[in-house]
């Protein structure tokens, strides 16, 4: 069965998260939860057939649609939309063409709520909107803009961003690991250096494969941080992830002091991870895909 990580632009309402995830929980188990009030973003994984998974999933989409107005969103993190993203996640190889109809599925219903979807990543009709940072450029004002000049057209749904929702980017993938490193300083400055040289497209081809990354100030912890998504965990582990980091940072006298996971990520991420900087909690079994999925069985 397939897994999905929605990714919703609210992480500072109890309520309103609490209410998505009885939704979610209609149709799916809800494996993890991951809120972050600087982010103003939740990320929930969540298993389930198909069929009602896909259900579950609209309907979220559907509630986030009527509870968060997009207009008023004030967050750290880039997104377009209520419900952001919407990857379907095959972690066997044997479910991979299922995981691709779900999200087809998933997109042709969620354009139904008058919600434009656009798909990225291997569903993505042209290479230029394989990124979701395409979509997310200049925020929802800009989105707003280029679809209203016909620069860009949804692949499911109406030709304008919902009034209150905006947009939701959906595809299927396998797992990757969403994983953010503190650093020992303030200034964001530093993060966004860092990030600049840590992603693939990094000037010169120094950066690592797969990752994307972004440099933030964060205002609960006081501290600069470099979030990144890792698209390969298994050819690029987390180990190298914060070596590169801690390497980057030193040019600029930094250097990482604490890391987080966000959802779930594959257990060979982990493999050969050092004791500094120390993850967050850090469980395997509470952490991990495998671990996870083994202890709801």
């Amino acid at each position: 069965m397939p897994l999905s990580v929605p990714n919703f632009s609210e992480g500072r309402d109890p309520a309103r998260i609490a209410a998505i995830r009885a939704t979610l929980s209609e149709g799916a188990t809800v494996l993890d939860r991951h809120s972050d009030r600087d982010h103003h973003r939740t990320v929930f994984t969540v298993y389930g057939p198909p069929e009602t998974l896909g259900r579950a999933l609209v309907d979220a989409a559907d509630l986030a649609a009527r509870s968060i107005d997009m207009h008023r969103h004030r967050g750290l993190h880039p997104c377009i939309g209520a419900l952001d993203v919407c990857p379907i996640v095959w972690h066997r190889p044997e479910d991979r063409g299922e995981a691709i109809d779900l999200a087809y599925s998933v997109a042709e219903q969620i354009g139904a709520l008058q919600i434009p979807a656009f798909l990225y990543g291997d569903l993505a009709t042209t290479d230029q909107r394989r990124e979701r940072a395409y979509f997310r450029e200049g925020g929802l004002p800009a989105l707003e803009r280029r679809m209203s000049d016909g620069e860009l057209r949804p692949d499911r749904g109406p030709d304008r961003p919902h009034s209150r929702a905006g947009a939701t980017l959906i595809t299927a993938r396998p797992p990757l690991a969403a994983f953010n490193v503190e650093l020992d300083t303030a200034d964001p400055g530093i993060a966004k250096q860092v990030a600049a040289q840590l992603r693939e497209s990094a000037p010169g081809g120094e950066g690592l494969p797969g990752v994307r990354a972004i440099g933030l100030y964060l205002g609960a912890s006081g501290r600069a941080q470099v979030s990144t998504n890792v698209h390969d965990p298994f050819a690029v582990p987390l180990a190298v992830v914060t070596q590169r980091i801690a390497e980057l940072a030193a040019a600029h006298g930094a250097r990482p002091v604490a890391a987080e996971i966000v959802g779930l990520v594959p257990a060979a991420a982990l493999e050969g991870y050092p004791d500094d900087p120390p993850i967050h909690n850090r469980d395997d079994r509470r952490q991990t895909i495998e671990g996870v999925l083994a202890s709801s069985e």
